[in-house]
């Protein structure tokens, strides 16, 4: 059991003013990671260096991440959360300073690195602390809340982000270290001191023996390079349709994307609740690899473009919370290390689908990205399939088994 020191923490009311700043956290962390993406031609004017260097920003980003978020989650563990998100919040803060006043590609990368290393643990931490404030019977929506912070940051945060990169890049990064500071005085006031019983390092590994947990993170790692295949080159691969159009066509496909991202978020926060988390997985990464394959046949009109990105973004923002929920409830006690692992695979997902964008660019058109990246969320849906045959045997234990 966790110890939440302020009773308010634990009522209804107390609960959501605790998860908004983790919200907020989560938004900046969100806004930071892929605001880069719909910038690429600017900073790549900017550092004088190709697209396809400007997109491995984001790629290093990711790997850094993905790399560090169970480590740091691991070193941070016998801090209380609170404590935790205000020192990741101070790097990720000074990481993004570092960043603005880079003068070239290698400070900027630099700095993108000392970035990640403060996102590392917001994710992971500010998940665990939403587990130990809420109900189990509310702990799909509890997460979809703290998530959903960084999936409103594809709705809002991307979008806003690249209408002010559109002035100037550095300028979407001043604001996104704004954000930082903002949700370290929400943490400060408003979280309560929230401090996990001590796991000894051999239950701490515990899930790593566990093969459903490993399938699930395979999983979230493969749908997520097959999203990040194409989001990463999103602007490139959507000029056809936003060339002759109004000036910030590509924003409003962005918008439409990120909202559609965080409407899927809570429709699958809502039905891991009521159903089974597998169905609920196998629906949306599914339904990403469907978007994704159709992708080249709606970039060429910005109608179009828009009604694919409002059907692929729900696909990819219940994937994020269903592979979340179905690892927590797998084994509640490891929630931090397995929030650190999922960061961790969501990132591996990322910076593979900008390493297999860069790539398949030497032998596709950059519209055809959607062919390679459905293939690797057809393959997340089928190793979801194949486990949930395997775990409806008899003597089986199910998604909702802690």
């Amino acid at each position: 059991m966790s110890h939440v020191s302020d009773r308010e923490g634990t009522t209804s009311s107390g609960m959501i003013k605790a998860l908004l700043p983790l919200a907020v956290a989560t938004f900046a962390v969100g806004t930071d990671a892929f605001v880069i993406a719909g910038l690429l031609p600017a900073i790549a004017a900017d550092l004088e260096v190709g697209t396809a260097a400007a997109g491995q920003l984001v790629t290093v980003f990711a790997l850094t991440l993905a790399i560090t978020a169970p480590i740091l989650s691991w070193l941070l563990s016998s801090l209380d959360r609170r404590s935790a998100l205000q020192l990741a919040l101070a790097v990720f803060v000074v990481g993004n300073v570092a960043t603005v006043l880079s003068p070239n590609y290698p400070l900027v990368m630099a700095a993108r690195v000392l970035t990640a290393l403060g996102a590392a643990t917001i994710t992971a931490m500010a998940s665990s602390a939403a587990v130990a404030i809420a109900p189990e019977e509310r702990r799909g929506r509890a997460m979809a809340l703290v998530i959903g912070g960084l999936t409103l940051s594809t709705a809002l945060g991307m979008p806003l982000g690249n209408l002010i990169g559109s002035v100037d890049w550095r300028l979407a990064l001043w604001a996104v270290a704004g954000l930082g500071v903002l949700a370290t005085l929400g943490i400060t006031a408003l979280l309560p001191k929230i401090s996990l019983p001590a796991v000894g390092l051999t239950a701490r590994l515990a899930p790593l023996r566990n093969s459903k947990v490993l399938t699930i993170l395979a999983a979230t790692a493969l749908v997520m390079a097959g999203h990040y295949t194409v989001y990463t080159y999103i602007g490139p691969i959507t000029a056809d349709a936003t060339s002759g159009s109004f000036p910030h066509a590509l924003t409003l496909i962005l918008f439409a994307w990120g909202l559609s991202v965080l409407a899927g978020n809570f429709l699958a926060g809502s039905w891991v609740d009521k159903i089974s988390g597998e169905k609920v997985a196998v629906a949306a990464l599914g339904g990403g690899a469907v978007m994704l394959v159709i992708s080249p046949l709606t970039v060429g009109h910005l109608a179009i473009v828009i009604v694919w990105a409002l059907l692929w973004g729900a696909t990819d923002g219940m994937a994020s919370v269903v592979q979340q929920h179905r690892l927590v409830m797998i084994a509640p006690a490891t929630a931090p290390l397995l929030f650190g692992l999922n960061s961790s695979a969501i990132y591996v997902g990322v910076a593979t689908g900008g390493i297999l964008g860069a790539v398949s660019q030497e032998w596709l058109a950059i519209t055809l990205l959607g062919v390679p990246a459905a293939a690797m969320a057809l393959l997340a849906t089928a190793v979801t399939v194949l486990v949930g045959r395997r775990g409806s045997r008899p003597g089986q234990p199910d998604d909702h088994a802690a």
